[in-house]
């Protein structure tokens, strides 16, 4: 549904932020996905932290692994905003309010976003601490109805009915592209894998179900989470490019269970099956293995900034 947040509004936030600046003017805005805000941390030169309370028009942060604050500095010689920690629509927050800083971030002047994010890997050949740079997304709760454009069209920011077929912007993909493929680091010594996929967006809190995972797949998703889709859909709107990138931070299982007729056969007569042991995901081990990697994203996407 849509909350139809007013331009001046938008307008009171931008203005409230570039106050306690100085002049700073960023120019690339970074949303840190779970577990992975410590990229806030390496900012250089004279930082500026802003409490998402502090705010007007921003909503509180309600999920672990995200601080709720902006971060300004700068990042391989560029001025650069960070999202510590995003909103969602699963904390009760509409489509709107989840993606109100993506529009401020423009009124700020930031052409370019890079939105990264934590989730599960459907595509088998995905591991665990692989890096995926989104290349397409399936948005089924956009699909159904809940799209952050939805409700009256503010010009300001862009056209009533824009184009997403180009959403994930094809240079800073191959930018991201050729930084991993030359860095010897990464790959070598960091044993970072980076694939190219695509993303599908539920709103979550709850984890897939086994059926709805396989359904994802057999849509052609390689990786399911509950963010970013909303975001970078209101930065198209408003003419800015994007990059967005998952890290892995669990497989999916989505596997039929056992028929349990047939199983309970088997062990009437005399020969019970052997017991498949599975992992089932859960926010512990979404942390961790964001944490595995902190400081491996942190290098690539520094390098990635430096040569966007």
């Amino acid at each position: 549904m849509a909350s139809n947040i007013s331009y001046e509004t938008y307008a009171q936030s931008a203005d409230y932020i570039t106050a306690q600046l100085g002049g700073f003017a960023p120019e690339i805005g970074i949303i840190c996905g779970s577990g992975l805000g410590s990229l806030a941390e390496t900012l250089e030169g004279d930082t500026a932290v802003i409490p998402y309370d502090a705010i007007p028009g921003f909503v509180r942060n309600t999920t672990a692994g995200h601080r709720g604050q902006l971060v300004f500095g700068t990042l391989s010689g560029r001025r650069v905003m960070c999202m510590q920690g995003r909103f969602h629509c699963y904390e009760g927050y509409t489509t709107q309010q989840v993606t109100f800083p993506v529009r401020v971030m423009h009124l700020l002047g930031i052409k370019t976003l890079i939105a990264t994010n934590a989730a599960g890997g459907i595509n088998p050949s995905y591991e665990i601490g692989d890096v995926v740079l989104i290349a397409d997304h399936l948005s089924l709760p956009g699909i159904a109805g809940s799209n952050a454009l939805i409700g009256p069209n503010l010009s300001e920011f862009g056209l009533r009915f824009p184009s997403i077929s180009d959403l994930y912007t094809p240079r800073l993909r191959r930018v991201a592209a050729k930084v991993y493929l030359t860095n010897t680091h990464l790959r070598q010594e960091r044993k970072l894998r980076v694939h190219e996929g695509i993303y599908a967006w539920c709103y979550g809190p709850c984890y897939e179900s086994r059926a709805e995972l396989r359904m994802l797949k057999a849509l052609g998703a390689d990786l399911v989470g509950m963010s970013t889709i909303p975001e970078v859909v209101v930065a198209k709107h408003c003419g800015m490019d994007v990059l967005a990138m998952t890290l892995v931070t669990n497989k999916c299982v989505s596997s039929r269970e056992p028929d349990t007729i047939q199983a309970m056969a088997a062990e009437l007569a005399g020969t019970p099956q052997k017991a498949i042991v599975e992992v089932f995901p859960n926010h512990e081990e979404v942390l961790l293995a964001a944490a595995a990697r902190t400081k491996d994203m942190q290098e690539y996407i520094a390098k990635i900034v430096k040569d966007l």
